[in-house]
């Protein structure tokens, strides 16, 4: 084997299949520093990372196809927020008049309310800033759920949250498997000669596509009680009482330290409450694992590049966390007064970090890579000398 191919990532199988958790904290990750600056060249550089990371070791399951969904909602995210601005103004003063709608009057108790008036170029300009960082933190979000298995997420979980999980899971298929439907049935309605575009055909699409959703539901319920879905173990109330107090109190603390890590005002309290909270979760959802009565068939296991891609996304969010502590002012242009964005060289390049999950996890059946990986994707090596000489005979 040349020194290449060594270095290529391996292709993704049943037992070398990522961790689904390690992109959903790589994903946190780079939302954690989308929420830390306004710059929309840095929030156009990390939107680019995800992508690349999502166009490299993406999956053709039907989850995995909700990505470019995902950014369609963010730029209608964006849209919304610039149209919010355009018509009911903005707090951000300005000096650069765009134009000047008919303001309609409001009662006093609405005050500080305004339909229309004065529309401004810095108003416009904060809002676009505003805009694009919710729609990278959809993007992020996307970016998990194209590349996360739900049911592998799922089988991860402790048993504490098995319930709970079954219904995020649920919620989280819902919208692939929809957008899947649409995509099936508009293909169909293209090959029998039907329009397939227009509010008459998103009408007649509709019917089939809510049929397809209540049977998976029936089928999927039907499946869960026949696996004894909700069985528990007798604990003692001693033990219940704690695993309540517990995780609720944990989760709270966990809450309140993300609070602290995000706002400019709570760094100094965030880490130690984020710290006792996560102890305080962990101790609870074990307690709480002992009234669940299943087992795990094949649990995903954890190796190096679950800890590379989890570490690469953790990474970027505390470089940038570090680098809006130390220079706020090169994450967040000012729209007052108006002046070009610039691109802060450290920071660009601790975002370039989350591209390492783009050469350390496994290459999936059917991702877009070289020829030799989409060749050898599907096809399973010969575990003897037997096999070998039988596939080569």
């Amino acid at each position: 084997m040349t020194a290449p191919g060594r270095l290529r990532a391996p292709l993704a199988t049943r037992g070398r299949t990522l961790h689904a958790g390690a992109w959903w904290l790589w994903a946190l990750g780079l939302a954690t520093a989308a929420s830390r600056t306004t710059d929309p060249l840095l929030l156009g550089l990390l939107i680019g990372v995800a992508g690349y990371v999502v166009a490299a070791r993406r999956t053709d399951a039907p989850w995995a196809r909700s990505y470019g969904a995902f950014v369609k909602l963010g730029l209608v995210v964006l849209a919304i927020r610039l149209v919010f601005a355009f018509v009911l103004g903005s707090p951000v003063p300005g000096t650069h008049t765009l134009v000047t709608l008919p303001e309609l009057p409001l009662p006093d108790w609405a005050r500080g309310v305004r339909i229309g008036g004065r529309v401004t170029a810095e108003g416009m300009v904060f809002a676009l800033y505003d805009g694009l960082k919710l729609a990278t933190l959809l993007i992020c979000v996307g970016a998990a759920n194209a590349l996360a298995n739900p049911a592998r997420l799922l089988k991860s979980l402790p048993g504490a949250l098995y319930e709970a999980g079954v219904a995020v899971v649920v919620a989280m298929t819902f919208a692939p498997n929809l957008v899947a439907d649409v995509q099936r049935l508009r293909a169909a309605r293209r090959l029998r000669g039907r329009p397939d575009r227009g509010f008459k055909a998103l009408l007649q699409v509709g019917l089939p596509v809510l049929e397809g959703a209540l049977e998976r539901s029936v089928a999927l319920a039907a499946a869960m009680d026949a696996r004894g879905y909700g069985r528990t173990a007798q604990v003692p109330r001693a033990v219940r009482h704690t695993t309540t107090a517990l995780t609720l109190g944990g989760l709270l603390g966990i809450c309140a330290g993300t609070y602290g890590l995000l706002a400019a005002q709570g760094a100094g309290y965030g880490l130690p409450v984020l710290a006792a909270g996560l102890a305080a979760a962990l101790a609870g959802l074990w307690l709480g694992g002992r009234r669940s009565v299943r087992t795990r068939y094949r649990p995903d296991p954890w190796g190096l590049r679950a800890w590379l891609v989890a570490g690469s996304g953790v990474a970027v969010a505390a470089l940038m966390i570090w680098a809006n502590a130390y220079a706020p002012a090169a994450l967040h242009p000012p729209a007052v007064p108006l002046t070009a964005p610039e691109l802060p060289l450290w920071p660009a390049l601790s975002v370039l970090v989350g591209l390492v999950p783009a050469v350390a996890a496994p290459v999936p059946a059917g991702a877009p890579g070289p020829p030799a990986d989409r060749r050898t994707a599907g096809t399973a090596h010969p575990r003897n000398p037997k096999d070998l000489k039988e596939t080569t005979t």
